[in-house]
């Protein structure tokens, strides 16, 4: 048994992670200022002698004796991360400072949620790990794009001078259930449009593209990143490398919702990138992982937790 931090607890990523650890036996400790994430995520956990719920926002130092270290705790969609600019690069910066002086002290070992966003739009594709991106630092989405960047500097920089033992995942469009039905990601965005027959939006002409992988698959490889021999400490790409159009991606929600939206087209936001699909190359050799959800059965989950939710709402 391991008593293992998850910051970001309480969110989409951070809820299934802390299940899943808690199902292998661990002991966890939630972390989670619920700025974005929700008790909802999290409640069937409460109760559990294993499960420490903590209010607790980390760019404040955090005390506890704990053996591993899961950072994710970030605002990861645009209108979330840019609702208030500072606080988002604070939360991945200091944040980060704070974590990896935790793992200083009790020596654990911590992994880093990094991002696709650090490839910025980029020029090389797929994407590798080896790619320096393509990002505007003086950007809408830089406080985001670039505060990630710093992160993963300040882990190789404790890895290097301090001997800290750790873990970069850049992790790719992640979609499934305990998704925030507001969060302005383009799944959420869409499924709810259409199980309400409301108009899908599109910014842009749809050409641009994503690559979408269901979260039992990043789990999966978030787990196996941790838990590798420390000789391997990334970064490494976790994302599904099946890429395909914004325009083909609603056309697919709305054959599976059954309904009746059309589609109608919005100004493209600033410094969106043009296009997003992981190599996965390292995680396959290094990792022994790759994902293994259907586009259309991850969906089908999805579709039906935000029935439900919007059931609930009514």
């Amino acid at each position: 048994m391991k008593r293992i931090l998850v910051t970001g607890g309480a969110g989409f990523i951070g809820s299934h992670l802390c299940k899943r650890l808690l199902e292998e036996g661990n002991d966890v400790i939630c972390l989670d200022n619920f700025f974005t994430g929700s008790k909802d995520n999290i409640r069937e956990m409460i109760g559990n002698n294993h499960f420490e719920l903590v209010r607790h926002d980390i760019t404040k130092e955090y005390f506890a004796e704990v053996d591993q270290i899961y950072n994710l705790a970030c605002p990861a969609s645009p209108p979330h991360y840019q609702y208030n600019a500072i606080k988002t690069i604070k939360t991945s910066v200091l944040g980060v400072i704070h974590m990896l002086g935790l793992a200083k002290r009790c020596k654990a070992t911590i992994l880093q949620a990094s991002t696709s966003e650090i490839y910025g739009d980029p020029q090389v594709h797929p994407q590798v790990e080896s790619y320096w991106g393509n990002v505007n630092p003086i950007g809408v989405r830089s406080c985001y794009d670039e505060g990630k960047r710093c992160a993963e500097t300040l882990m190789m920089d404790y890895h290097r001078q301090n001997k800290i033992d750790t873990r970069i995942v850049r992790i790719f469009n992640t979609y499934g259930p305990n998704m925030d039905m507001n969060d302005g990601r383009v799944v959420s965005n869409f499924i709810v449009q259409a199980l309400q027959n409301k108009d899908i939006t599109i910014y842009g002409d749809g050409s641009q593209t994503r690559s979408f992988c269901y979260v039992s698959d990043l789990i999966d490889g978030l787990i196996k990143m941790m838990n590798n021999p420390q000789k391997f400490i990334g970064p490494v790409n976790i994302g599904n490398p099946a890429e395909r159009s914004i325009l083909d991606f609603a056309k697919l929600i709305i054959e599976m919702t059954n309904s009746n939206s059309k589609i109608i087209y919005k100004p493209l936001p600033g410094d969106d990138p043009a296009q997003r699909k992981p190599d996965i190359s390292l995680a396959k050799k290094e990792l022994n992982w790759e994902p293994k959800v259907d586009i259309k059965e991850g969906l089908q989950k999805t579709i039906e937790y935000f029935d439900k939710k919007i059931k609930e709402n009514n």
